[in-house]
């Protein structure tokens, strides 16, 4: 299974960190950390590397510490810490390097140590210093507020023949400031929420909600059919401004008719 299969490539590469100088420790994140009951076909690797003072740009710059464990088919370093990359065999992963005195002021989520040097004297680096929560608003307020300027925003770039620029106004800004407050709507599902990306798993969290997402996001020809389904789940759950809605049902209706024209 391809699930084993990752979990032996993370076993793998702390053996061979155990036998390459500088490293101290192999932390497996998301799906192959702590949060295994996710784990599927479609996970991939995430993982930090500890390792010892002025080693941090020889596991950057130099990759054989993987590529010794399985040749690698893609590579690019995406940030100044670490690379994405694509084993020959189909296993994606993106990888972080850090000395110790680095994680203190890293913001990330719990992880699951694999591999660490016998000598290494600090295991609790499996659990961040630096909280961080998925960010829960009191109010919907704000969210829904931001939620309908976005949608007149994006009718408005949308009807100039900006389509694009609409497309991520109505159907992605829109939506993810919905999501944001989804938690003072209808009752959460305990399933794993991320705290760099809430929009992750809310098929789950919220299924409730994600029976209205197909016809909230209908496509780039399709702005304003999503924006009218949009406003109407606003509605549903907030006393919109009056005036607010009339303008964003008649961009609607305008935007539908020179499409029909």
């Amino acid at each position: 299974m391809r699930e084993q299969l990752l979990l032996n490539r993370l076993d793998d590469i702390g053996k061979n960190l155990a036998q390459t100088d500088g490293a101290l420790l192999l932390l497996a994140l998301g799906s192959v950390g702590i949060e295994l009951e996710r784990l599927d076909a479609y996970s991939d690797l995430d993982f930090f590397v500890i390792v010892k003072p002025g080693f941090k740009p020889r596991f950057i710059d130099q990759l054989d510490w993987l590529e010794s464990v399985h040749p690698l088919g893609y590579s690019f370093q995406n940030t100044k810490d670490g690379h994405k990359i694509l084993f020959e065999d189909g296993i994606y992963g993106e990888f972080a390097i850090f000395e110790e005195q680095e994680m203190t002021s890293i913001a990330y989520s719990a992880g699951r140590i694999v591999w660490q040097d016998a000598l290494f004297t600090n295991p609790n680096l499996g659990t961040p210093r630096q909280k961080t929560d998925v960010a829960r608003p009191e109010t919907m307020d704000y969210a829904l507020n931001e939620a309908l300027t976005n949608l007149y925003v994006g009718l408005c770039r949308y009807a100039r023949g900006e389509k694009l620029s609409g497309v991520k106004f109505v159907e992605t800004s829109a939506v993810d400031n919905i999501i944001s407050i989804l938690h003072l709507v209808e009752q959460e599902n305990d399933y794993f929420p991320d705290v760099f990306g809430n929009e992750r798993r809310v098929e789950k969290r919220f299924p409730e909600f994600t029976k209205r997402m197909c016809n909230m996001m209908q496509g780039y020809e399709n702005v304003p059919s999503s924006a009218i389904e949009i406003l109407a789940y606003i509605e549903k759950i907030y006393p919109v401004n009056q005036k607010m809605s009339n303008e964003i049902k008649r961009l609607s209706a305008m935007c539908l008719q020179e499409k029909s024209d």
